[in-house]
């Protein structure tokens, strides 16, 4: 797999309860569009279907709010992670570069 940078000036869609302590932490990657990394990350067992759930933040920021993800921004477009104590797992899922 080839790295896809996320720049520091583009956004990911972060919910705000990544900033707390509730595991596991979830990312997933759809194609960059516009000014976004296609990055959307959460914590917790759900994904909730409120629009208001994730937020915009610059991936440069996300260094300092929640540095444990950091490592998992290169991934590309169509790949996931998921992180808690004592568990790291990182795959591939074709299905997020259908749109």
């Amino acid at each position: 797999m080839e790295p896809v940078a996320a720049s520091p000036d583009l956004k990911a869609g972060v919910a705000r309860n990544v900033f707390g302590s509730l595991c596991p932490i979830n990312g997933l990657r759809h194609p960059p569009e516009g000014d976004t990394t296609g990055w959307f990350i959460w914590a917790g067992e759900q994904l909730s279907d409120d629009p208001g759930f994730f937020e915009p933040v610059h991936v440069g920021h996300l260094a300092e709010l929640c540095p444990k993800v950091v490592p998992y921004l290169a991934l590309p477009p169509g790949w996931r992670f998921l992180i808690a104590p004592g568990n790291e797992d990182v795959w591939e899922d074709p299905s997020l570069l259908d749109m």
